[in-house]
């Protein structure tokens, strides 16, 4: 199958790049921007020689033409622009941008600050949590990629969210990410003397990303009330760690909560939930697709510990995005993604 990708001088969009250029059942086409029409390999020179495609203006028709998929690895604010172009094509879509991902457009506007795209064209879009969506992915031809920060933390709470078993207001995440989350446009806070050997918070209960775990978390279950969010930014390149606290509802073990997450994830095969008292670490996920899930139950305060990892641009972006179009084309979902973590 041919693949199109829209926004590839961005992180998210070569490290797709990265991942369709070993795929064995899709090929990159073409590569398109809105900026300078250049080799692929004058953005990113690490791709020289391997992915030798010039970036090109955006031709809907030409897209829809020739290719099978086209994946918009766009800022927020530009896919839902140029998606009005793709109404009427016969093209599968995955979108790795937030644009499509918040059913309510007034959510939207206040939360991304920007025009939120056309309703009728959000709602034909599934959303793509890989492996608690599968059944309406493989059905879909319009799907919205879900974020890092929700990746890592729907996967975290999904199994007792499902299953009703943690107290509905008392959901507290708090979540890391690597430089790389914070995109490839320089800014002052990103610099290295800013960030090296140094921790800090941003976008305090103000995060993008936060209506967008709440209308997932509600969709599984209805009483659960709004959660306390917070971002900090790591002197590291990848990674997401969030780490998730909910109190139970009723008295039990960490070895039953675990057999829980066990039984929840035995037949997903990019979420490893660690054995009890073993703890993931965002190195030990780099470059994969995986998920690793640790937990511990404080007896003493009722309170459950979810540790969630994952590579922010890889279960994060352009590797769910491609496990979700390897289901989309009824692929095996493991399918061009079976990368061992880089160590260390």
């Amino acid at each position: 199958m041919k693949a199109a990708i829209i926004g590839t001088t961005g992180y998210g969009g070569a490290e797709l790049m990265r991942v369709l250029a070993n795929h064995p059942e899709f090929s990159i086409h073409s590569v398109h921007t809105t900026r300078d029409e250049v080799p692929v390999w004058n953005e990113y020179p690490h791709l020289y020689g391997i992915v030798e495609n010039k970036l090109e203006k955006v031709d809907s028709e030409s897209i829809a033409d020739n290719c099978d998929v086209v994946f918009f690895a766009t800022p927020s604010g530009v896919s839902g622009k140029l998606i009005n172009e793709f109404a009427d094509k016969q093209i599968k879509i995955v979108d790795l941008s937030g644009d499509m991902r918040l059913r309510n457009a007034d959510e939207y506007e206040k939360w991304y600050k920007k025009q939120p795209a056309p309703p009728e064209m959000v709602s034909k879009f599934v959303y793509g949590l890989s492996e608690w969506n599968k059944e309406n992915i493989a059905n879909a031809d319009w799907l919205s990629n879900p974020g890092c920060y929700p990746t890592a933390s729907l996967l975290g709470l999904a199994p007792v969210i499902k299953e009703n078993l943690i107290k509905p207001d008392s959901i507290i995440i708090d979540a890391k990410s690597g430089i790389s989350g914070a995109g490839r446009t320089p800014s002052r806070g990103t610099m290295l003397a800013e960030m090296n050997e140094n921790l800090k918070i941003y976008k305090v209960n103000e995060h993008q990303h936060i209506p967008e775990i709440e209308q997932q978390l509600t969709d599984w279950n209805a009483s659960v009330a709004p959660v306390t969010f917070s971002t900090h930014l790591l002197p590291v390149n990848r990674g997401i760690m969030a780490t998730i606290y909910v109190s139970l509802k009723e008295e039990s073990t960490t070895e039953r909560v675990q057999e829980l997450f066990m039984e929840a994830y035995k037949d997903k095969p990019f979420v490893r939930v660690r054995p009890i008292a073993n703890y993931p670490s965002i190195k030990e996920v780099n470059g994969s697709n995986y998920c690793d899930i640790g937990i511990h139950l404080d007896e003493r305060t009722g309170r459950l510990t979810i540790i969630s990892v994952i590579d922010n641009l890889m279960k994060g972006a352009a590797g769910q995005a491609v496990q979700n179009a390897n289901i989309m084309f009824g692929l095996n979902e493991c399918t061009g993604l079976n990368f061992v973590p880089m160590y260390p």
